[in-house]
């Protein structure tokens, strides 16, 4: 990802450290112990406010997308955020939140820090409900200021042909909005099937049925849409094969709609395990932030007082785990975070009592100590950003794999904070 601007070197974290080294300095061995330890443990700790900045930060660099989901009620929008996001129906059910009178919206994988953000359309094409009122607050979400790349994406069920006011909110707000591009996607290719079709044929179907009436929603909204697709995104127990028959043409045909940050998330997002490219994405955000811990923690190590560090990094630590789990969407308390310190950590505790033990040794022990004490902390943050990774992702983190990534993390750090 790109360097954004207010990255680490102009963050208050950034700054916290600075001060700190001027002032670690100056610390002796005439202070008392408990004394310094009180003192430092209240400068490492990360205040809301300063949290609040870093998701500020962050929010600048991910590519997010903001989908305009614009279709009749059982038209497969939901079915299409299923796809994209391979989050459970009822997760995505329990996910969407009341936006407007007559919009709904679900943030994906979190509302603090969103990939995917898809804005639904309640009760279109009922008759009891006020067209022009939905398009007046479509057109108002979309006048708003966006730092993400938008697309319509309107969801007609290839056996609906009733479509007037389908057409007029599409019409009304392509002709406002005319730079924003628009897909239609035509769904349930199953319910038009000939009776000896019990299956998904290979795609994109060829059968007269399917064509004829693709053809014919194209035609019915000629001039209003940029690509059109053609999708049937069913449930497991539905019985067809592939579920989600079609998914790689809606990719590749919003990748073509889509600006080359957002289109290349897209692809990170279906291409492989979607807790595994999340995680990914995130961590590469993390790291910026695991190396000011890091740094903070060797300065805090390097002071020649056995001892009186280890609860000033402990609260360092889990100050660095909050804002951790903060940028993968997981708010946590000190405890909550001190409880992941200690779940994940696992057989690092007796590295730290022995880095402490260390500064009794003249010269090199504070050297040493200052080394492990970054390398353990950036360990802790990779072995973090699994954990939450996993979380985001619906999975149960995996304790023997976080364990193997801190290893691995901490022998490689190791050498770089030599």
């Amino acid at each position: 990802m790109n360097k954004p601007k207010g990255s680490f070197e102009n963050s208050p974290l950034k700054q916290i450290t600075n001060v700190f080294s001027n002032v670690a300095s100056q610390i002796t061995g005439f202070f008392p112990v408990k004394q310094v330890s009180r003192t430092l443990t209240k400068w490492f700790s990360v205040s809301d406010e300063q949290i609040a900045e870093i998701l500020a930060q962050v929010r600048q660099q991910l590519p997010t997308t903001e989908a305009l989901l614009i279709g009749k009620p059982q038209a497969g929008k939901s079915s299409i955020v299923r796809g994209l996001t391979g989050v459970s129906a009822e997760i995505i059910g329990e996910g969407f939140r009341p936006h407007t009178q007559h919009t709904t919206r679900y943030a994906y994988p979190s509302e603090d820090l969103p990939l995917l953000i898809f804005t639904d359309t309640v009760g279109l094409g009922d008759v009891e409900r006020d067209t022009q009122l939905i398009i007046q607050e479509l057109s108002g979400d979309l006048a708003l200021e966006s730092r993400g790349a938008r697309v319509l994406i309107l969801t007609v069920k290839i056996n609906d042909f009733a479509h007037d006011s389908l057409r007029l909110v599409t019409q009304t707000l392509r002709q406002k909005y005319p730079d924003i591009p628009c897909l239609l996607v035509v769904t349930c290719t199953h319910e038009v099937y000939p009776p000896t079709v019990d299956n998904h044929p290979p795609y994109p179907p060829d059968l007269e049925v399917v064509n004829r009436a693709f053809a014919a929603i194209k035609e019915g909204f000629t001039g209003l849409y940029d690509r059109a697709v053609l999708i049937d995104f069913t449930l497991e127990e539905d019985g067809y094969q592939p579920v989600f028959y079609g998914i790689e043409a809606l990719r590749d045909t919003l990748a073509e709609l889509l600006p080359e940050a957002e289109a290349r998330t897209i692809y990170q997002l279906l291409d492989r395990g979607i807790g595994d490219r999340i995680g990914n994405l995130y961590r590469d955000v993390s790291r910026r932030y695991m190396l000011a811990f890091a740094i903070m923690a060797a300065t805090l190590a390097a002071v020649p007082l056995p001892f009186a560090t280890m609860p000033v990094l402990t609260t360092l630590q889990v100050s660095m785990v909050t804002v951790l789990g903060q940028l993968y969407g997981q708010t946590l308390t000190p405890s909550q975070a001190g409880g992941i310190v200690s779940a994940i950590a696992g057989g690092f505790l007796a590295q730290m009592v022995g880095r402490e033990l260390i500064k009794f040794i003249p010269g090199f022990g504070s050297v040493i100590a200052a080394s492990w004490a970054a390398a353990y902390t950036w360990s802790l943050g990779e072995g973090a950003c699994v954990y939450f990774g996993d979380l985001m992702g619906g999975k149960k983190p995996d304790p023997a794999k976080i364990q193997a990534v801190m290893q691995t993390a901490f022998s490689e750090a190791k050498e770089r904070f030599k």
